[in-house]
């Protein structure tokens, strides 16, 4: 190590920014796992951002001329002036790797913006569409135009541990171009293909682990026989405290046929619990459930009293060896007796009553799974069963504490009391059960092809492909376990695709009068074989007719909004059905909003000057709720109050501000411009406990000032 200090120490006098990357590997190097999961971290990702104004000082890449086929040159230039010429903008370049010391002069309609994921960012947002239904108390469903690391930057500051559940179908790197590394398509010889996808998803998922609840919340994340084996490893190693389980679901019944090999029909769910997180018991079709055994007969189940497995001896617990005196002729139970002493194996004689023991099939002394108290509070409850007779010996059974719960939750409801006083059920005849499934599902909703590809393109985008969207009833199912009674739950969703965890999420608010609400991430990414058709039009990313066949405005956007109007992009109602649990007609739609935005990057300066308030704004919504107005503009008098937050930048009128909020009896989140610490203090003694102050622009800035990658 002695030896590289030297060197770098050299470097440094010629090259500072050489000697810093060289630090870094180095730094990557020594800190290397050498056990685990192990893969190269590879060069930082950048992420083109075609829509953004060219900028001095912005990182830039050369687009491809137009008609040609070509993607854009690689190498990053520096943007260090800009001038205007003949109504043109040029862009003077320096580029700012390699010996090349050309320095060109460009039209920024020949560039494109480069932000890679090293650089500190500074997000903003715009608001692009909205859709209403619901009332002004309902939160808004928010769909994100934007790379979903950036996205999850963002959310850092508007989410942070607030997250309940985060659903994600990320791409399974099968090396059919469904993914891109530094705006390549991976490759299916790529030879490091595997070690990129770790690189790219343990970002995102160290910044997702940020935004979920510590304390109770859950990650979950599809994938297929490609990855599953190093996701699994992945997520041990950065949730390291989590209950992280894998369950094997069947999306394809046809079967998707394998050259020589079996035929695909299933893929796999990770669900990777956090703190006090559960998967709740929910009601579910029988075919959920096994058919045989003794868990689902559609009456509660009685087990025996006498405890089996490990600590069934007499010894392991010397009260919970009594003598029960059962009358014959119930047989019913007429006295429970007192533990017997150590070394005393024959109870007392009872008249006309038989004493049974806790004794084991071989012949040894057990004990009884409740003490006497238990059991003779219980035998009122009914849930005490005596059954057999005098000569092949009496057996007495039990509701335990989790069947008995089933009763009272009214899943089951007895019809009387039998002779012996316990509780009496007919057989049920429902094709629903209460109960946490296997972790092999085989469920017929489930179904990719029918109720994914085929939902969306029959019904809600007549005429729009999208690849591979995931069943609806499957997201929805697999979200209904642990947010069923969480109706205020947060869902994200940050490679939201076509948009059916939004979709599922206002389904599972119209079955039970939910207010979750879902945060949708995905970019506006072109199809490669659409590209390839663009380009030869001469088009490139960034014009009108490329980004209106991007997944976003093509694709995410249209389908929530049609989902909640009930009618497709060509105004008619959408024909067909919802299924299973919730059927109705989908021409309802739903009562639900839902907001869209397109993620936009600014300057600190910018930022901390108010000259960035409007695209701040919307941030500040999300993070008071996401529900209600925006406040986009103070006016002249410099503050406002909306119904989930407020803002005060003119402190020459706070009076006024407050007198407002006192009119308030809700709880609001108070957003106080300002860089005076007296001003900020003061403000703060004024406000009521039940509204939470946050000062802008330092908690932003401080937010962001941090690097995301570095810190997480």
């Amino acid at each position: 190590m002695s030896r590289l200090t030297d060197l770098l120490r050299q470097v440094r006098h010629s090259d500072t920014q050489l000697a810093r990357d060289l630090e870094a590997e180095i730094s990557e190097l020594a800190n290397r796992r050498t056990f685990g999961l192990v893969f190269e971290a590879h060069q930082p990702e950048a992420v083109e951002l075609p829509e953004r104004t060219i900028r001095r000082g912005d990182k830039v890449r050369r687009l491809a001329p137009r008609g040609e086929l070509k993607t854009e040159d690689s190498r990053l230039w520096r943007v260090h002036k800009i001038r205007r010429s003949d109504g043109q903008r040029l862009a003077h370049l320096r580029q700012i790797e390699g010996d090349d010391a050309e320095e060109p002069v460009v039209s920024t309609e020949d560039l494109i913006v480069v932000a890679e994921f090293h650089d500190r960012i500074y997000p903003g947002l715009v608001e692009t569409g909205r859709v209403e239904r619901g009332d002004d108390s309902r939160p808004f469903h928010s769909v994100i135009n934007a790379e979903n690391y950036h996205a999850l930057e963002m959310l850092t500051y508007t989410h942070r541990h607030e997250i309940d559940a985060v659903y994600i179908d990320p791409p399974y790197n099968s090396g059919a171009k469904d993914w891109k590394y530094n705006n390549n398509y991976v490759e299916n010889d790529d030879d490091y293909r595997h070690s990129k996808w770790l690189a790219f998803m343990e970002r995102r998922l160290k910044i997702a682990r940020e935004l979920l609840n510590p304390n109770d919340s859950v990650l979950i994340v599809t994938i297929d026989e490609k990855e599953y084996l190093r996701l699994g490893l992945l997520l041990e190693q950065t949730f390291p405290e989590a209950s992280i389980q894998m369950v094997s679901t069947q999306i394809n019944p046809a079967a998707s046929a394998r050259m020589g090999a079996f035929g695909r029909v299933d893929e796999y769910i990770y669900f990777v619990r956090l703190g006090e997180s559960v998967a709740s018991r929910v009601l579910l079709s029988r075919e959920w459930v096994s058919a045989k055994g003794r868990t689902h007969t559609g009456v509660p189940r009685w087990d025996m009293l006498r405890r089996s497995g490990g600590g069934a001896r007499r010894e392991d617990s010397p009260g919970g060896f009594y003598p029960i005196y059962v009358d014959p002729d119930g047989p019913r139970v007429v006295k429970v007796g007192d533990p017997l002493p150590p070394g005393v194996s024959e109870p007392p004689s009872q008249r006309d009553a038989v004493p049974v023991l806790p004794i084991r099939k071989d012949g040894s002394e057990g004990r009884w799974m409740w003490s006497k108290a238990e059991f003779e509070r219980r035998l009122k409850q009914g849930r005490v069963r005596i059954t057999g007779n005098e000569k092949r010996g009496f057996v007495v059974s039990i509701l335990k504490d989790g069947e008995y719960s089933k009763i009272l939750d009214g899943e089951f409801t007895p019809t009387g009391k039998g002779p012996d006083g316990s509780l009496l059920f007919e057989k049920g005849t429902s094709n629903l059960v209460r109960a946490i499934p296997g972790t092999q599902w085989r469920i017929a909703s489930h179904d990719a092809t029918q109720y994914g590809s085929r939902l969306l393109r029959d019904s809600f985008l007549p005429g729009r492909e999208f690849p591979f969207p995931k069943s609806l009833y499957a997201v929805e199912d697999t979200l209904r376990f642990f947010v069923q009674d969480k109706p205020e739950a947060k869902i994200l969703d940050f490679f939201a695709g076509s948009g059916t965890t939004a979709h599922a999420v206002m389904r599972l608010n119209k079955q039970d009068g939910g207010r979750r609400q879902s945060i949708s991430v995905t970019n506006n990414e072109v199809s490669a074989d659409e590209q390839r058709k663009l380009r030869k039009a001469g088009l490139r990313p960034g014009d009108p007719e490329w980004e209106a066949l991007g997944i976003c405005d093509y694709v995410t956007k249209p389908r929530v909004t049609a989902a909640i109007t009930g009618r497709t992009l060509e105004d008619e109602p959408i024909k067909g059905n919802y299924r299973f649990t919730d059927e109705f007609p989908m021409a309802d739609g739903f009562e639900e909003n839902a907001v869209f935005f397109t993620l936009t990057y600014e300057t600190p300066l910018s930022v901390r000057h108010h000259r960035a308030f409007e695209r701040i704004a919307p941030m500040l919504w999300l993070k008071a709720g996401s529900r209600g107005r925006v406040i986009c503009d103070l006016g002249t008098q410099g503050w406002d109050v909306a119904e989930a937050y407020a803002v005060l930048e003119n402190f020459d009128r706070a009076n006024e501000f407050m007198a407002a909020l006192q009119q308030r009896s809700d709880e609001l989140v108070v957003y106080l411009i300002t860089d005076d610490d007296a001003a900020f203090q003061m403000a703060c003694r004024e406000l009521a406990d039940r509204h939470t102050p946050v000062r802008l622009y330092e908690s932003y800035l401080h937010n962001f000032q941090l690097n995301i990658e570095g810190t997480v």
